[in-house]
């Protein structure tokens, strides 16, 4: 475990003040509280403001409140917890109807993590867990979510002529070759994967959106290759679609 940074814990120490009272302090009662030299308490302070953690008071001179970053990052959080929430209970769903494993998943860098998970009622059936990363290239999910990304954040995630890890000997190495296919992911708003991130599995993926139209996760369905088929996959693909637009209802999402 890394050592903690002192300026960041005094930082938050001043941010979790205001979460008592009225909501309003002044540098000088930050400083009697926090037992803190006054210098670093106005520096500390001046920087939260200027990254709008914190902004002042018009009617009064001095004192600061909570600014606007605080409630996107307690927006984020709460929207991530609905996901999961809701999540889990239209993957219960939709696993009742297929009889396989599903999946909802978020992407972390260039990573999925899976958020929300019901496994099959097989007794064979993919092993996974709610919480696992996995490269996002080599997954029906990811490759839904990084085809949702803008060119510039996709570049940033995937710089070109990397060379991909792989996870099977089916995994996409090049990142040409899952540019194109992403172009074609795009294209249909529906991914898959055959063996890819394990050499037994198959997995198709529909995109999740929030209510203002955003790809914010996406859900799949994985299928042991000895359930596996051209039509099995097509009738999995309708029902991760409808699923993922059930989960996206559930998030305030109407689509046109």
């Amino acid at each position: 475990m890394g050592r903690r940074v002192p300026a960041v814990s005094r930082a938050l120490d001043i941010l979790e003040l205001f979460l008592d009272g009225d909501g309003t302090l002044s540098a000088p009662e930050i400083t009697r509280r926090l037992q803190l030299p006054r210098t670093t308490v106005h520096e500390l302070v001046t920087t939260l403001a200027a990254r709008s953690y914190l902004v002042p008071v018009p009617e009064q001179p001095g004192r600061y409140r909570l600014g606007v970053r605080t409630y996107q990052l307690g927006s984020r959080y709460a929207e991530q917890l609905d996901l999961a929430a809701e999540g889990q209970q239209v993957a219960r769903a939709v696993a009742e109807t297929c009889g396989e494993t599903v999946h909802v998943a978020v992407l972390e860098d260039a990573d999925v993590i899976y958020i929300a998970k019901v496994d099959s009622t097989h007794a064979v059936r993919m092993v996974s867990a709610a919480g696992r990363r996995l490269p996002a290239h080599c997954t029906a999910v990811g490759k839904m979510l990084l085809a949702s990304l803008p060119p510039q954040e996709l570049d940033e995630r995937l710089p070109a002529g990397d060379e991909l890890p792989a996870m099977t000997p089916n995994s996409i190495t090049s990142a040409e070759t899952l540019r194109a296919i992403l172009d074609e992911v795009r294209e249909r708003q529906l991914a898959s994967e055959q063996r890819e991130s394990n050499p037994d599995v198959s997995c198709v993926a529909a995109p999740v959106r929030d209510r203002a139209g955003r790809v914010v996760a996406a859900l799949s369905i994985s299928v042991p290759m000895i359930r596996w088929s051209a039509e099995r996959q097509d009738e999995l693909a309708a029902l991760a679609v409808k699923g993922a637009a059930q989960l996206s209802e559930r998030l305030g999402h109407h689509a046109g």
